[in-house]
């Protein structure tokens, strides 16, 4: 079904999750504060909305993608924001990865006003958002999620449903305490490969094949030469930058406390990525974190 769309946030991510949702036959108004994002977007056939309230009036469905937690309550909750222009009959969407007590107020605030909301972070980086190939995370009521399913399939290739509302946001940050703490395992033992004078090939070969074997390893190897797409073949040109892991991890580790969980390597990781974004490295891929590791040792 084709539906009129307001997407705000049309950044690294946004811009191009707005452009395939065109592409799909999607009459979309976007939005950003940025207006070269805005225009970007009109370029790749969107409608450019000269507000947020602009962008939500009339709309069928309403996607958000924002930095952090403060931007959506604040886009959802303030004064004319987007639960006081959204229609009665609107899907609320938020792709945004933020923390899990502001996805449950936001979520909590639209039911109250009867509409339909769910928390939908997303996991693929810049590729999978041009690619279409983007895996969600959704957290909100069954109903819910079965009105959002079409519209986040024009947008990724997997869609989970987690559970309740926030449960995505959940998901979303427990994969990336995951991804982060891999990532410098992964890391530390190329670096000490290179110590020993074993060939980088040739430790790929073998962990690739055993028990050393993950995502961070046979996808993004922080090496170049064995996996030839890795960020490490373009000098670690982004595409999830370290200061994006680093707000995943914070994230990870404010969940932690709330609770009273323990992850000690999680609480690590993001010490070792705040001390590699401080020197100047924030906007370099996560993985290059190899060159910080190297230097330690």
């Amino acid at each position: 079904m084709v539906a009129r769309i307001g997407f705000i946030g049309l950044g690294n991510m946004g811009g191009p999750m707005a452009a395939n949702l065109v592409k799909a036959g999607h009459t979309v108004r976007g939005y950003d504060l940025a207006a070269a994002a805005v225009e970007k977007f009109a370029g790749l056939g969107g409608h450019q909305a000269g507000s947020m309230a602009e962008a939500v009036r009339g709309a069928d469905v309403v996607i958000t993608m924002l930095p952090a937690g403060q931007h959506v309550r604040e886009a959802y909750l303030g004064e004319g924001g987007i639960l006081a222009a959204a229609a009665s009959h609107a899907l609320l969407i938020d792709c945004s990865t933020i923390d899990v007590d502001s996805a449950r107020a936001v979520g909590s605030a639209a039911a109250e006003k009867g509409l339909a909301m769910v928390d939908a972070p997303v996991s693929g980086g810049v590729g999978g958002a041009e690619a279409a190939t983007l895996t969600f995370m959704v957290g909100g009521p069954e109903e819910a999620f079965a009105k959002a399913q079409p519209y986040l399939a024009a947008m990724g290739k997997t869609i989970v449903h987690t559970g309740a509302s926030g449960t995505g946001q959940a998901a979303k940050i427990c994969n990336n305490m995951i991804l982060g703490i891999s990532m410098i395992a992964v890391c530390e033992a190329f670096a000490l490969a290179e110590k020993l004078g074993l060939d980088h090939q040739k430790l790929f070969d073998v962990s690739s094949k055993s028990s050393g074997q993950c995502w961070s390893l046979t996808t993004y190897c922080p090496v170049p030469g064995p996996v030839p797409t890795s960020p490490a073949n373009r000098d670690y040109k982004a595409g999830f930058t370290a200061a994006m892991m680093l707000k995943d991890l914070k994230l990870a580790q404010d969940a932690s406390a709330a609770v009273g969980a323990q992850t000690p390597l999680g609480a690590e990781a993001e010490a070792l990525y705040s001390r590699f974004a401080e020197a100047g490295h924030g906007s370099v891929d996560f993985s290059g974190i190899i060159k910080m590791l190297r230097e330690r040792g």
